[in-house]
Formats: C-alpha cells, structure tokens, sequence
C-alpha cells in the first residue's frame, strides 16, 4: 500500500530516471540488464525470448501462504513459523483444500550479500538456511515460495538486498534452494523501466530450467495486466491491502474492470487475503473470500494460522467457494449491476453453470436481485440454486435474489438443471429497515418471506427470536399453509429492548422454516442487526463528542479531534487542512462511513472538510452527507491544493445520517480526508 511512508508501511519509494542514472554508476553497475547474466564478464544478457505458451504453470490461480500480512518483519517471522504453517496445511485439510505454496516475504535474508554476491539467509531467523525450509515443505508434499524486489533493495525500510543486477545469480540460488514461487516486488526501482526489470528476471528464471511461478508485484504502476501476460502468470493490480474493510472494498473495485485480462496462466492479482487477522467482521471476511474467488483471483492466506479461529479456518477451507476460484475456465466474474451499493457480479464456469455473487458494501440490510437469464443461462423452467455458503440447493422460477446483510456476501452457483422440482422452492426473507431502539420503548419491524421458486412453499412459519430479557411479539400472522410461486407472507413484529439496556449493536435471529411439495423441508436464517440507542442531544454537538452507530474506514480507525494517522488508535496529528489548524472534529481515510442516530429529531449537519495536511501534496476525496437513504449534501472531488470547504445538510427527519468519504477515483492512497468543526444541530 503506497499509504505514508513511515514506520507501520512499506516505503514504496521510486527514484526518478535521472537520478536513476547516478546511482548505478555509483553502484559499480553498467545496466541492470547486462550487470549479472549467466556469463555476465563474456557480455551482455541474452535479449529477451518471445512467450512461452503452455508453460503449464498457474493454470489456476495460485493458492497458498505468504507471511507479511500478519508478521511483517517481527521476530516471529522465522523457520518454525513456515514449517508449522506447512504442517497446518496438512492438518487442517488445507492441502487437501487446493492450498500449495508456502511463501516467504521480506527480511529473509542478511542486509549484506557475501564476497561472491550471493544472498545470504538470516541465521537467527532461518538456522538451517532456506534450502532446508523448502526441503521440508516439499516433505509435506507442497510448494515453497520466496519474495523479492526487482530493485537494489528490498522494501523493507532496512534495506535487505534487491535482485537488480543480480536477476541471473538469484534467479539460480534460488532454483538450487528448490524455490517453486518467487514474489518480484518494485521497491528501490532506481526508475529503471519496469517492463525491463521484469523481463529480465522472467529470463534468469526459465534459463534456470526449474519451473517457477513469477508473481509480478509491481503495485499495478504500469498497467501490468497490458504487457505481462507473457512474463509471469500474475500481477498486481493494486497497492497493498489492509485488514479493513474500506481497504478491501477500495481493492476489489479496482481489480474488478479488468476481468478481460485474466485467463488460464495469467491472473489479475489484487493481493492477498486478510481473512483472520481480526481487523473485520467474519461476515466481512467471507465477502472477501468470495469476491476474490469470483475475481479469479490468487488465494494466499494473509493470516498466521498457528492463530487463527476455527471460523477463519472454516472460510478459508470452504471447497465450494474455492471450487469457483479454481474453476478450469479460468473466466474472471463480471459486473451486472452495482446500483447504489448493491452489486451483482457473475462468473461462467467450466461446466456452464454460473457462479453469482449478491454483495452489499453498505452499512445496512440490503435486498439484491438479478435473473437467470441476466446471469447468462439458457431459458428454461426452472434452474437451480445452490448457496455456497449455507451449502443448501433451492429452485427458482428464474428470479435469483436475497435480503443480503450489511458488508455480507450470498455466493450462488445457478444452473439448468433438470432435477429441479426435487429440491425445495428457493425463498427471500426481507425486512424493513431495522430499527433503532431506545431502551424501554417499543419498535415495529416488518419481515417479508416471498416463493421465487417454481414450486409452493408450504406449511411455512417465521420466528424473530433476540437477546434474553428482550419482548418480540408478532402483530400479524406469521405462518400460512401455501404461498405459491411470487406470493410473500409479511409479518409486523413488536420489539422492545428492556430499559436500562446498554447502547450498542444486538442480532436478531429471524428463523424460515417450510417444505416442498414432495415433502422436502428447508429452513434457513437471517440475522437482523439492530441498535440500542439514546436520544441526541438537543442544541448543537460537536459530533466527535457523540456516540455512532457504525464506523468503517480505509485505513486504521476513525479518529475523533485527531488526524486519520495510521493503523493505530489516537496516531495522527491535529486536524489540518491548508495550514488550518482545528480543535475538533472526525480524522477518516477514504473509504470512510460514519454513521450517527438522530431520531427525527435534527435538523442540520454542518463541517469544515478538506484533505489533512499529512498527505502532503496527495490524495482525491469526495465528501458526502446521507440523510437516511438520501444524499444530502456532497463536495466535488478535492485535492490537497484546496483550502477546507464549508458543507451542510438539512437532515430534518432523519432517522440516521452518515458521513461518507469516497476516493475521487484514483484509489484511497494518501486519502486521509477531515470533517473539521463537524456539528450536529438538534
């Protein structure tokens, strides 16, 4: 992630050209091309051969481990953390999951090579040397990788030796060491051409002889994915991800476009997972496993595994969702639609069956729906519906659609399927907008259940069930005999939370239970997220002093009366735009929501808001303020250059208002975007 250069990121710094220049003299280096070949005193390196098709290397996209999201360069990266990851593979049914490689990253080596050039692993770190590692991870009957960056230093802020100048002699260390997967990265590129750098060390590998899968990690800088699909078999798209959502998010819509270019062999390459490094919900985590498998893209665990939660290891391992990842087609899922948040992506497999992802990015229950037919099938009678996630087939007349959870995925595998009437009708359990609770007063909340299947649902009930000491009582029916194909059954339910109940976010559980025509029961559940709140203030607040709903940001926590910073709570500076300094206020970071309670009972919004002064002369933002579901009020798209900008919004009868920062469609680096002397009128 090109973020701040400072102590928690990797500096991606990039020398220009013509210091470029200087540097490689100074360095004892005639080119980065000619400096280190297979006979580098005979002459130059050979030029570089045409495309190799068929190579068979990463004809799906590569699965496995790499270690830097989770240790970056602390001591627990070491020789007993690859092994034990290598055994937990093995154990937790991981290599029978797909998983292979088992990847090292930065800080493997000493800062210095030896009198003959060569690299030298850290001995406090790797003991036995990598040979040893990847011998004992090809024990277990897996693949091991390595990292390093197509520069003269690595970019780890400590300066570990890059491979620029020494593409062939690395290139045969690591062949010798039994390396399988080599990480190319770009720091320290001394402004050297990038498809240069790249080829150049495509050609030190194959003239090796070992069979090596080069992952192009070249940040998406120059359009990687229009050149490389005859250099490696993958290549970044993006800056580096963090575990939070809005990095997630910001990531996959930038790698979404660019399905045209992946294929069998060449993957669009989005980074890696975060799943279980705890930064997000596990229903975030399996949106993230989700659309990285419909993006076809590569799946490397970001998470140590020695730590994680069985539910991490429960979505990481789940073979149908790897099974679409994995697909033989090698097709990248498409966009159909991504209206206000709601998105449907599809992806045609191998068997003719489509794969379909119903993802919301908002903060609050959304209803998302396509077609069969939209989705790319045949028209037929009916088609049927298997959930990879509830791991439940359904049939549906041809609507494919679900009431999906805030920041929640619901992945489908739709097929023509003559056996369709075998299965139960497929059902959408709706709601209206949850409520938002203050203790001891009653809240109406309506659910709707509705048939899209080519068959009744019969004898169908509805439960709402919450937390103990909670009352729920249903106003209206809540069970019906037969509801044919389009029909619903609504209920109103009653909700009170006791008084005295503490301010925060609950889960309802709305439970579904019918069967077929033939007698074949289903049962499904949703959860309905409400809120337990307390009145706003009357007068004006400032809302750094109120309590929010949600909170969700790109980079690190939201900061009240403090700059965005970095990963840390309380870790930037005064809140600054154009040398303005404010006392209070919100600290964000494209992409940011912040939500607030009102009640119907406010009537403006107002801020001061601009791009903080620690981005320097970067970053593109866009503010906006939602009254309910309405955009009240929105800002252009501002850089640093601008001074803050005055911004207000009538909310008047709002329920809730949210504070939303989109990137100005560049990507969220260096987006770290104040709503100075924001106010909240009541």
């Amino acid at each position: 992630m090109r973020h701040l250069p400072t102590r928690s990121t990797r500096a991606r710094g990039a020398l220009t050209a013509l210091a470029a220049v200087a540097l490689l003299g100074a360095a004892g280096l005639a080119t980065p091309a000619t400096a280190d070949t297979p006979a580098a005193a005979a002459g130059p390196a050979p030029a570089p051969t045409a495309a190799v098709p068929g190579d068979g290397l990463a004809l799906t996209p590569p699965m496995g481990f790499n270690n830097w999201n989770s240790t970056h360069c602390r001591a627990e990266f070491d020789e007993a953390m690859v092994t034990g990851i290598a055994d937990l593979f093995v154990e937790k049914g991981l290599k029978d999951a797909g998983y292979q490689y088992v990847n090292i990253d930065d800080c493997w080596a000493l800062p210095k090579r030896d009198a003959d050039g060569k690299l030298v692993p850290d001995p406090v770190r790797f003991p036995n040397g990598i040979k040893a590692v990847a011998d004992y991870v090809h024990s277990k009957g897996l693949k091991f990788g390595i990292y390093t960056s197509a520069g003269t230093k690595t970019c780890d802020g400590n300066g570990f030796p890059g491979a620029l100048g020494h593409e062939y002699s690395d290139a045969r260390q690591f062949a010798d060491w039994g390396v399988d997967y080599l990480k190319y990265d770009n720091c320290n590129n001394q402004g050297v051409d990038a498809k240069r750098r790249y080829l150049t060390m495509r050609d030190a590998l194959r003239a090796t002889g070992r069979p090596i899968v080069y992952s192009i990690c070249e940040w998406g800088e120059n359009k990687p994915w229009e050149w490389a699909g005859d250099v490696g078999q993958l290549w970044r798209t993006t800056y580096d991800i963090n575990d939070s959502w809005g990095s997630m998010l910001s990531i996959m819509k930038q790698n979404l476009p660019l399905s045209q270019y992946a294929g069998p062999g060449r993957w669009n390459d989005p980074d890696m997972l975060e799943v279980g490094n705890g930064g997000m919900s596990d229903t975030e985590y399996r949106s993230h496993f989700s659309m990285w498998s419909m993006m076809a893209a590569p799946l490397l665990i970001g998470s140590d595994l020695r730590k994680a939660t069985p539910a991490a290891f429960e979505i990481l391992a789940n073979r149908e969702v790897i099974a679409v990842d994995q697909d033989p087609l090698g097709k990248q899922g498409t966009v159909v639609s991504s209206s206000s948040g709601r998105w449907v992506v599809v992806k045609e497999l191998a068997d003719g069956s489509r794969a379909v992802a119903l993802f919301n990015e908002t903060d609050s229950a959304q209803h998302v729906s396509t077609t069969a037919r939209a989705a790319g099938l045949q028209e037929a009678d009916a088609y049927t519906v298997r959930d990879l996630w509830q791991h439940t087939t359904t049939n549906t007349a041809g609507t494919v659609s679900a009431t999906v959870p805030a920041h929640g995925t619901v992945l489908l595998r739709l097929a023509v399927d003559d056996r369709w009437a075998s299965y139960p009708p497929a059902v959408e359990t709706a709601l209206d907008a949850a409520p938002h609770l203050e203790a001891g007063r009653t809240a109406e909340l309506t659910t709707t259940v509705t048939d899209l299947g080519r068959t009744p649902a019969q004898d169908l009930s509805v439960a709402l069930t919450g937390p103990a000491g909670w009352r729920i009582e249903a106003a209206t029916p809540r069970t019906d005999g037969t509801v044919p194909t389009g029909a619903s059954l609504a209920t109103r339910w009653r909700l009170t939370a006791p008084a005295g109940t503490p301010t925060g976010a609950y889960t309802l559980m709305l439970t579904t239970e019918y069967r077929s025509p033939l007698g074949v029961t289903a049962r499904s559940a949703l959860p309905v997220l409400t809120h337990v709140v307390v009145a706003p203030p009357t007068g004006t607040s400032y809302l750094s002093n109120l309590p929010w709903l949600t909170a969700t940001n790109g980079w690190g926590p939201v900061e009240r009366d403090a700059a965005n910073g970095e990963n840390e709570a309380r870790d930037g500076g005064p809140l600054t735009i154009g040398g303005t300094v404010f006392a209070k206020g919100l600290g964000a970071h494209a992409h940011s929501d912040v939500e607030f309670y009102t009640g119907g009972a406010c009537t403006t919004v107002s801020a001061q808001v601009g791009l903080d002064d620690e981005s320097g002369a970067r970053g593109t933002v866009a503010f906006e303020i939602w009254a309910d579901g309405r955009k009240a009020a929105s800002t252009d798209i501002l850089t640093n250059a601008a001074p803050a900008q005055p911004l207000k919004a009538d909310i008047t009868g709002a329920r809730t208002v949210r504070l939303v920062v989109a990137d100005g469609g560049d990507g969220i680096d260096y987006d770290h975007a104040d709503w100075a002397d924001a106010k909240l009128s009541c």
